[in-house]
């Protein structure tokens, strides 16, 4: 009884419904350190091609990350979803790190492709008790918000520093999705 009284509570029940699906979806993409380096890359990306590609990249990649959590939701397979979200670190920081300026489908496209792992891994990892469209509403707001701070920080190509800078970003957002992919192969 004495070692109850200091122990701390147990809370046993997952949130459910709306509320704890909005929470669990937003917190989905923020704590998977493979997404952030993809989602901020692709905002740098955004910025460093400017317009329209600083509002189009970051519009694509959810609208697409949403029809591959629906494909994950409803259990169709996708092979290497881990590979392709750390793959795509590597080669949207290799984009950046090297200034690539791919016509805007191009660019729109490699941004697609990643964006269906991206968001097959967020539907496949929905909780049991969760609001499947409040869990999808979260992971797609958290996502444009790690667009917003790539965006942000791409800005900064306005100025002399500003350019090498975000390319040197690019560089650590490549490398650190080489460390996921190794992590991912072993």
């Amino acid at each position: 009884m004495a070692l109850s009284v200091g122990s701390p509570v147990a809370d046993a029940h997952e949130a459910a419904g709306v509320a704890g699906g909005f929470m669990s979806g937003f917190a989905h993409p923020l704590f998977g350190w493979d997404h952030v380096a993809a989602m901020v890359a692709v905002g740098l990306w955004g910025a460093f091609l400017g317009a329209p590609a600083i509002w189009l990249l970051p519009i694509v990649f959810p609208l697409v990350m949403a029809f591959g959590a629906a494909l994950g939701i409803i259990g169709v397979p996708l092979p290497a979803v881990e590979i392709g979200i750390a793959f795509s670190a590597v080669l949207l920081g290799v984009m950046v790190a090297l200034a690539a300026r791919p016509p805007l489908v191009g660019a729109a496209a490699i941004v697609g492709l990643f964006a269906i792992f991206h968001g097959h891994a967020h539907g496949t990892e929905l909780p049991a008790a969760a609001n499947a469209l409040a869990y999808a509403a979260g992971f797609v707001i958290a996502t444009g918000l790690l667009h917003l701070i790539g965006v942000s920080f791409g800005f900064t190509t306005r100025w002399s520093w500003g350019a090498p800078a975000v390319r040197t970003a690019g560089g650590i957002i490549a490398l650190v999705g080489v460390g996921f992919l190794l992590k991912g192969v072993a």
